[in-house]
């Protein structure tokens, strides 16, 4: 299926398509691969996003924003996956603009929006979410970094781990401990990355997503104003949760157009490779293999729109997004197992664009929340209906 062929998106979301994904044939693909040896994605490149409004899909209108809903997290990210084939580059956008970002607008006051949000949307001011830490991912509850009173405002003390856009970014929505007796006395706080104790451990090595900077992060005595209190205070715990269903979601949906890109290069390597008197696409098993991962493609896709369409009703799609994440992130590494294996030895070189969607792909599995955990959540909700 083409995107812009997918009933669930409109003539607004069709354009948006269309726009994300002739931007990343021009400005992306082209130099990804220099992004990758350099680990990090230019300012300058998510500058021109923000300039043509793909930073502020969710951002209500009276923000300044387009005022979209899921469903254009979804297309978004699966035009990403689609067309940029650097899944690092695609998480770097999708951690500022649906990961981190939204907390502000959830959470935020007018004050903090007028602080941050112009920037945030112009691609000035790079955002990203600090929740996961040594002891401490999907359990958000586990969490040590402390936040303690100091006069007007709170000195912050702790470390995060494998947090994205860290490195370059400018503002990390942070979560700390502010009621020791209660597990989940956690707040959010807006730090900058300027302040006075806050550092870069250091910038990890990863075996995906080359081109994202991720990293260690240490708060040694931070401190921050009573104004960069995000939400109310002793609830942060909350405002994660109520997120993790979205960036589970877009996961899920850049996930997709990974793999449909990984599949495309794929029919168009086996119709044309020679071998054996013909074309690898002539012989059955391969290309009944290749037909079988369409079909279970489509049924992701169609998984993660209709978890959208729910998260737009306003109910809880909690079991039903879990589920999705699970599955779908499984599948696409399936998938763009059989892409790699199809190529042949080119399937193991590392200039193959599916080999470095492959290896991106792995972290899917993991990040935002692991199969496991996610598999437990519908576990968890099954038993109590």
């Amino acid at each position: 299926m083409k995107l812009a062929e997918n009933p669930h998106l409109d003539d607004d979301l069709r354009a948006l398509v269309d726009q994300v994904m002739t931007f990343c044939d021009k400005e992306v693909r082209p130099v990804g691969d220099e992004w990758e040896r350099d680990g990090r994605v230019p300012r300058d490149v998510l500058q021109k996003m923000g300039g043509l409004g793909m930073l502020s899909l969710r951002v209500p209108k009276e923000y300044g924003g387009l005022g979209m809903g899921p469903i254009a997290s979804c297309a978004f990210a699966e035009a990403l996956g689609r067309s940029s084939t650097f899944a690092g580059f695609d998480i770097t956008v999708l951690v500022h603009t649906d990961m981190a970002g939204p907390h502000l607008i959830h959470s935020g006051n007018d004050e903090q929006r007028g602080r941050f949000l112009s920037g945030m949307l112009s691609g000035e001011t790079i955002t990203a979410i600090g929740v996961t830490e040594p002891g401490a991912g999907s359990d958000v509850a586990g969490m040590r970094t402390r936040a303690t009173r100091d006069g007007e405002g709170w000195r912050i003390n702790g470390n995060k781990m494998f947090i994205t856009n860290a490195v370059y970014g400018d503002l990390v929505v942070l979560g700390a401990r502010t009621k020791v007796e209660d597990k989940y006395g956690i707040s959010m706080f807006l730090v900058e990355t300027t302040r006075e104790g806050f550092s870069v451990e250091q910038k990890l090595d990863k075996h995906g997503w080359r081109c994202s900077d991720t990293a260690e992060l240490v708060l040694n005595d931070v401190y921050v104003p009573g104004e960069n209190l995000l939400g109310t205070e002793h609830r942060g715990f909350y405002e994660i949760m109520r997120n993790f269903q979205n960036e589970r979601m877009v996961i899920a949906a850049q996930a997709v157009g990974s793999a449909q890109t990984g599949i495309d290069l794929t029919l168009k390597h086996t119709q044309s490779r020679e071998a054996f008197g013909g074309v690898l696409y002539d012989k059955q098993a391969i290309r009944h293999r290749l037909a079988m991962d369409q079909a279970k493609l489509d049924a992701c896709r169609a998984s993660v729109y209709q978890a959208a369409w729910l998260m737009e009703q306003g109910g809880d799609a909690t079991k039903y997004v879990s589920g999705v994440k699970a599955y779908v992130c499984e599948t696409v590494m399936d998938i763009l197992y059989d892409c790699t294996q199809f190529h042949g030895g080119m399937g193991f070189i590392t200039e193959t664009p599916v080999v470095r969607m492959y290896r991106d792909a792995r972290v899917n599995t993991i990040g935002g929340g692991a199969t496991e955990v996610m598999l437990d959540e519908v576990a968890k909700r099954s038993l109590m209906e």
